[in-house]
């Protein structure tokens, strides 16, 4: 019997193992990829277990695994458990560079290299980070201490460093949330945030990061309204944002996925919300809760990954590399004398 087609969606699953119910429906719906939470992640070798379900499940040994492993307050994998440690939030890279920014851009790669070998021991393949969103005074808490800097050059050289040292590790990174999300006042897991600044304050500020990343291999989109570009649809589920912003002025040319379809800041069913981001031009949808009637919603709603946006997929995956040599100990003290230097950590 032949398996499903590769569907266009991402999914979450609900424990540290997957039920008999989720592997059914993994290996009836064959989702691109899983996404990994909190509540999924218990120690390496459980979730290299997990990890492994899933992939027997879809029956691809290189479907890829996704968490969000930002430091600071968004770290999935973390103490207590005696394998990972506490790593700094953005913010904090922000700040050495005020001062040092060479010191900042060495830190930053250290984190994330050391990271990468976190995430790949546990086969997970794909980080959703860096965070390129540009803060400013009012920014809401959701977003403020998870961003670099409010300079979007200083922004651009800190997501580098955090995006090499992840590929360095054999671990590939999202960039989030594009088209911009740092003007946000509320925050989008509750409220639909919506940006009253011109089209020429966002293309001379918001959007640089993105546009100076724009060979990263994948992307999540913002759940945000940019008033001066449309006014009636959030950037994840409008095409002008996402065909002629995001593709055309910005360049992006990689996998586009939505965030979570899960938050408040979407409205609609469940399908409605898939079928109006694929429709805006996204490629892949994200639902990331763990509920099975939902998950199987979405995945009826996606349909199978096809055209360009099968090609984007495979070109993302192969982006994805061996891990380079590293000598942990020494990262780790280098990366301890970097953060000595005036780095204080928020979370």
């Amino acid at each position: 019997m032949a398996r499903t087609p590769v569907g266009a969606f991402i999914s979450g699953c609900s424990g540290y193992a997957l039920s008999d119910a989720e592997t059914a429906f993994f290996t009836k719906a064959n989702p691109w990829g899983l996404i990994l939470f909190k509540r999924n992640c218990e120690s390496p070798s459980q979730i290299r277990a997990l990890t492994s379900a899933f992939r027997a499940a879809v029956g691809r040994k290189d479907a890829p695994v996704f968490i969000d492993q930002e430091g600071g307050r968004v770290q999935r994998m973390g103490p207590p458990v005696p394998e990972w440690r506490k790593y700094p939030a953005a913010e904090d890279y922000g700040r050495l560079y005020q001062s040092c920014p060479l010191h900042a851009l060495r830190a930053t790669r250290l984190v994330a290299r050391l990271m990468a070998a976190d995430l790949e021991a546990a086969g997970i393949t794909v980080n959703c980070a860096p965070v390129l969103d540009l803060p400013r005074e009012d920014t809401t808490p959701a977003i403020a201490s998870r961003t670099f800097h409010a300079r979007p050059e200083a922004a651009l050289s800190l997501a580098r460093a955090y995006m090499d040292g992840l590929m360095d590790g054999g671990v590939l990174p999202v960039i989030k949330h594009i088209p911009g999300h740092g003007r946000a006042v509320v925050d989008s897991h509750y409220d639909l945030p919506v940006i009253k600044a011109t089209r020429s304050e966002l293309e001379a500020h918001d959007f640089q990061p993105f546009a100076g990343l724009s060979a990263c291999p994948m992307a999540m989109t913002a759940h945000v309204v940019l008033e001066a570009i449309d006014a009636d649809h959030p950037a994840t589920q409008s095409k002008r944002v996402v065909r002629d912003v995001i593709r055309k002025q910005l360049g992006y040319g990689g996998l586009l996925m939505t965030d979570d379809l899960s938050m408040k800041a979407l409205s609609g069913t469940m399908t409605e919300k898939v079928q109006a981001s694929l429709d805006a031009g996204v490629d892949m949808v994200l639902h990331c809760n763990g509920v099975l009637a939902e998950m199987e919603e979405v995945a009826a709603a996606a349909g199978p990954l096809k055209g360009k946006a099968l090609a984007r997929a495979k070109a993302a995956l192969r982006a994805r590399r061996k891990p380079l040599p590293y000598d942990e100990k020494v990262a780790l003290r280098d990366l301890e004398a970097v953060l000595k230097a005036g780095v204080k950590t928020t979370a």
